[in-house]
């Protein structure tokens, strides 16, 4: 789960963000992006230089450039609480993500401007017009690149208001993380597994395409393939098949290949241990071939799961149909 962070200044983000982490949420800034950016250019980081170094940089960038550099850095097994989301860009780029969910952190702004004078920073307004001229440049701007934070608050999920006892927001947050955590996606079996494959298609030492296949029996892992040479013959990415490092045509030459396809080394790998894939399912990252669809008949595969389309599958796509192995697509949504 990742939970973005936006609102004015001296409502409370900054709780909000210290609660998290002391749960195992990893923190990251969009305003870090901007303090490396003043580090590089020997500047001091006040609020108006992060504030023009940050609409300087969407200008030039993009304005959802300060996610874009955070976004690479988000695993996703990991939960995360992302502070100073101040562009409807930046919510943007985040939505990339199904897991995050942007919390607009609210308190009057009398409260919030008594809240700035108590924690006392060296480059905070000193009085009320100050914090009010702070408030209206960071709101809105006609330049769509500036910082938008009015536009980015309408994006939120959530409003949390913050105008009570610090133990009256952390049961707020506490709430909201088991409401977000109920609509949380998981991915189905088919996403699974098909995940696994990819995963799986990376160990291909073939040179043309890398593809793999996961041999399933009640939601269990019993074979997995990648293409590639046979056992004991010089990989194909160091020269061991002469038909793939000629790079040759896609579909020609085929008869001189010599790496083996990852559903045949899938079927293969079970027969070497001995392991029944009858009544199995086979999710596959590219559709099989006729050679291969052969073996999955014979082999008992009931169900096959594929992904991306065979430049050569009517055959094989007709034989598996006339031999009661039911065949679907599933298309892998990845995140950028």
């Amino acid at each position: 789960m990742i939970i973005g962070l936006t609102g004015k200044n001296g409502s409370g983000k900054g709780e909000i963000a210290k609660f998290l982490k002391e749960r195992g949420y990893h923190y990251y800034s969009l305003s870090d992006v901007l303090r490396e950016e003043a580090a590089k250019e020997g500047k001091p980081v006040t609020r108006d230089i992060l504030i023009d170094l940050g609409n300087r940089l969407r200008h030039a960038e993009g304005p959802g450039v300060l996610a874009e550099k955070i976004y690479p850095r988000l695993d996703p097994d990991k939960h995360y609480v992302i502070d100073s989301v101040r562009h409807p860009s930046e919510v943007q780029v985040l939505k990339r993500r199904a897991d995050f969910y942007l919390a607009n952190v609210y308190a009057p702004e009398r409260l919030r401007f008594e809240r700035m004078k108590q924690r006392d920073r060296e480059n905070d307004p000193q009085s009320y017009g100050e914090f009010q001229t702070l408030e209206n440049k960071e709101a809105e701007s006609k330049n769509k690149s500036d910082q938008q934070l009015d536009a980015a608050i309408s994006l939120a999920d959530v409003t949390i208001e913050n105008s009570g006892p610090l133990k009256m927001l952390h049961e707020k947050v506490k709430e909201i993380l088991l409401e977000f955590s109920r609509k949380e996606v998981r991915p189905d079996w088919d996403d699974y597994f098909m995940g696994i494959a990819k995963v799986v298609a990376l160990r291909s030492n073939c040179i043309k395409r890398k593809v793999a296949a996961v041999i399933v029996k009640d939601k269990r892992i019993i074979a997995t393939g990648y293409n590639g040479t046979p056992r004991g013959v010089k990989n194909c990415s160091e020269g061991g098949c002469p038909r793939c490092n000629s790079i040759g045509q896609s579909g020609q030459g085929l008869e001189e290949c010599l790496c083996s396809h990852a559903e045949e080394n899938a079927i293969v790998q079970s027969a070497y241990h001995g392991v029944s894939i009858k009544d199995s399912m086979l999710y596959t990252t590219f559709s099989p071939c006729l050679m291969c669809a052969k073996m999955i008949i014979n082999g008992g595969i009931r169900e096959v799961v594929y992904n991306v389309q065979y430049p050569m599958p009517e055959i094989a796509r007709g034989l598996l149909a006339g031999s009661n192995v039911i065949t679907k697509q599933l298309s892998v949504i990845r995140n950028p």
